[in-house]
């Protein structure tokens, strides 16, 4: 299962948010179990409301969401990179992640000390990026040592690795992430080879106050968010309400629905924020449904019909033969299988077939 780490200063309600996240269950009957593997790491289920529709064409009473693990990743001060404060701690919680939640306070609160003095998201953002670039930088140089001694040689990888990283240290040295460096496919590969810290895709969670939230676009310290990350790290941000979220924990979907309803939203944010995750990763979703189970599977985009056949069992991709497949959209407007036969939406697809996100399907294969 792919992680997301959960990172940001002290104080910012990234713990709030964590403990929120992995003790909610959003979707509709779940039952897959939130699990804690360790402290800080928790399994949270991804909201699906395409789940419930399947669930009564299937006429089964058990649904089994997707789920992504998120790991909340000690708090970060200004020279991580040198080791201060848990820097070291950080930076290596970081590197076994494969995105980032960058949590950014946008809520003043006097009670709530912030560790700068005040509150200023876009500094904050800026604190956490320079350590991460900074740790890169070092990285690159050691790497730039390494491979210079291999390209004289004449070995064509490391020249063209060599390429790569004399484009990319001026990039971090600007500040820059290594995740907005221009690259082609091929450099696409050696760069994900680096396993740099600011070459993660990140997604922004801007923490506002209980009271902000029905109008959190309007929030001042959220317009700073939205336009710093669009201009300087080509990522999405998601308003949320931690303190919210975690009142939310023990109350039921109906109470909850009603207690968002009165604040004058529909959600908190944080299905929003674990649905942004969960496409940040590469993922997405197919299903399988009968009157055992409607079960959520998941892919990584760009998967053939094999490969997602593969995540049911190893057997179904080594002796995969084809794949019955229909739309969600197509299955939930017809209402049935036998009526999504009769109308030629339902499908026999082989091996080359990249799967869909909602296709829900059922595999052939030899034993």
């Amino acid at each position: 299962m792919l992680k997301a780490g959960i990172v940001g200063l002290p104080n910012v309600g990234k713990s709030t948010l964590f403990n929120a996240l992995t003790r909610s269950r959003k979707a509709e009957a779940a039952n897959y179990p939130f699990c804690t593997i360790d402290p800080n790491v928790g399994v949270v289920t991804v909201p699906d409301e395409r789940l419930a529709v399947l669930q009564k064409i299937a006429k089964t009473n058990v649904i089994i969401p997707a789920a992504v693990e998120f790991v909340d990743i000690a708090g970060l001060v200004a020279g991580a990179s040198k080791g201060e404060g848990l820097g070291n701690q950080f930076l290596a919680n970081i590197r076994e992640v494969d995105a980032i939640v960058h949590v950014v306070r946008c809520f003043e609160d006097p009670d709530v000390i912030h560790t700068m003095g005040n509150v200023d998201p876009v500094r904050d953002i800026e604190v956490v990026g320079t350590e991460l670039i900074l740790s890169d930088l070092d990285a690159v140089q050691k790497r730039v040592d390494k491979t210079q001694k291999k390209a004289k040689s004449g070995d064509k990888e490391a020249q063209a690795e060599l390429l790569l990283l004399e484009r990319l240290a001026p990039h971090l040295n600007a500040n820059k992430p290594a995740n907005t460096l221009p690259v082609h496919e091929e450099e696409a590969k050696l760069l994900r080879l680096f396993q740099l810290l600011s070459a993660k895709p990140v997604i922004y969670a801007c923490n506002v106050a209980e009271s902000d939230l029905a109008t959190a676009q309007e929030n001042p310290f959220v317009r700073l968010v939205a336009g710093y990350v669009t201009a300087h790290h080509d990522a999405a941000y998601v308003p949320i309400s931690a303190r919210i979220e975690s009142e939310l924990v023990d109350l039921a979907p109906e109470e909850a629905t009603a207690f968002l309803k009165d604040l004058g939203v529909d959600d908190s944010g944080v299905s929003s924020l674990i649905r942004a995750t969960y496409a940040l990763l590469g993922l997405m979703t197919y299903f399988t449904a009968g009157e055992k189970e409607v079960r959520a599977w998941t892919i990584k985009k760009g998967w053939k019909a094999p490969q997602a056949a593969g995540v049911i069992h190893t057997d179904f991709e080594k002796g995969f033969i084809k794949a019955e497949v229909v739309s969600y959209a197509d299955l939930s407007r017809l209402g049935s299988v036998a009526a999504a036969r009769e109308a030629g939406k339902y499908r026999l697809e082989g091996k080359e077939y990249v799967f869909q996100d909602g296709d829900v399907a059922l595999f052939r294969f030899n034993n």
